[in-house]
Order: structure tokens, then C-alpha cells, then sequence
């Protein structure tokens, strides 16, 4: 009992070292290189690093050198476990108003262990509520309109079900 005692202990400290010495911000800039990659560039005010979290501030959001978003607040959390994403003030440019909503108040993404391939979205915004899945093993992408408020801007790019309106495709 004594032995699976120290294991146990060792298993937490060497979980909580990890989580504080992960060079959060390095994975970070990693990202960024990746979606340099794509022509995506994230210009940033502040990043701020915690214990768990990573946290940016007045992001803004440029695809080929063309403005398409600024983002208030991103905060990243991480339990390696269980890794949150959560987005606050998304403001589209007026350009893409036909393709996107103009303003996401919230957005959270969540990914756990007891799902490694799937990612739960959840959002807000000015077309009201919308729950959806991201599954990184099919590649697909899937968000049911639970709540809708204002859609006639994304209305052209919904299917319907039996659920209601939705919007799938593949990446």
C-alpha cells in the first residue's frame, strides 16, 4: 500500500511540474508559425501566462495581410487532461458580413481526455446560441443553432434536420 502510495504521489508531482514548467508560451508562437503557414497571422497586445492558463488580450486576426477579426480576450486552460479555449468579443470585419455573424460575444471550446477526437464548441453571439462538435478524426465539422436570434446574414450557408438549422462541412 506504502509503494502505490509513492507512485500515486509521484504520478501528482511530476503532473504539476509539467503543467507548471509547460513553456505555454512557446506552444503558443509555435501555433502562430503554424498559421503563418495558412497565411493567418495573430497580432497581439498582451499574453499573459499563469500556472494553468494562457491568457491574450487584444488579439487581431489578419488572413493574406487583410484585417478579418479582432478578439478581445482568448484564455487557454489546460489540465493536459482537459484543455479549454475560451474566446470573448469577436468583431468581424463588415467585409465578410455575408459569410459570418458581424459580433461572437463568447465562444468556448472544450477537449477532454474521454474524448481525445472530438472538440465541444459552444458560442454566442448576434445569431443567437449555437452547440457544435469538431471531430479531428473525420475532419468534420458540425454546429447545431440551438437558440437562433438573428441569422439572415449566415441563413444562405444552414441546412435544416429534424434538429433545426445547422451548418457541416469538411476541412
Amino acid at each position: 500500500m506504502q509503494m502505490v502510495k509513492k507512485a500515486v504521489l509521484f504520478l501528482l508531482v511530476f503532473w504539476f511540474a509539467t503543467l507548471i514548467f509547460m513553456p505555454k508560451k512557446q506552444l503558443y508562437y509555435t501555433l502562430e508559425n503554424e498559421l503563418l503557414k495558412q497565411d493567418i497571422v495573430i497580432n497581439e497586445e498582451s499574453i499573459d501566462e499563469g500556472i494553468f492558463s494562457l491568457n491574450i488580450k487584444g488579439a487581431k486576426v489578419y488572413a493574406k495581410g487583410i484585417n478579418i477579426a479582432s478578439v478581445d480576450e482568448i484564455s487557454i486552460f489546460t489540465l493536459l487532461f482537459y484543455n479549454s479555449v475560451n474566446v470573448k468579443n469577436i468583431l468581424f470585419d463588415d467585409s465578410l458580413k455575408n459569410f459570418v455573424p458581424s459580433k461572437v460575444d463568447k465562444t468556448v471550446a472544450i477537449n477532454s481526455i474521454l474524448s481525445p477526437s472530438k472538440v465541444f464548441i459552444t458560442t454566442l453571439g448576434t445569431f443567437g446560441l449555437a452547440e457544435g462538435v469538431v471531430d479531428l478524426g473525420t475532419n468534420n465539422l458540425r454546429i447545431d443553432i440551438v437558440d437562433e436570434k438573428d441569422i439572415k446574414t449566415i441563413k444562405s450557408q444552414l441546412k435544416k434536420d429534424e434538429k433545426g438549422l445547422y451548418y457541416e462541412t469538411s476541412f
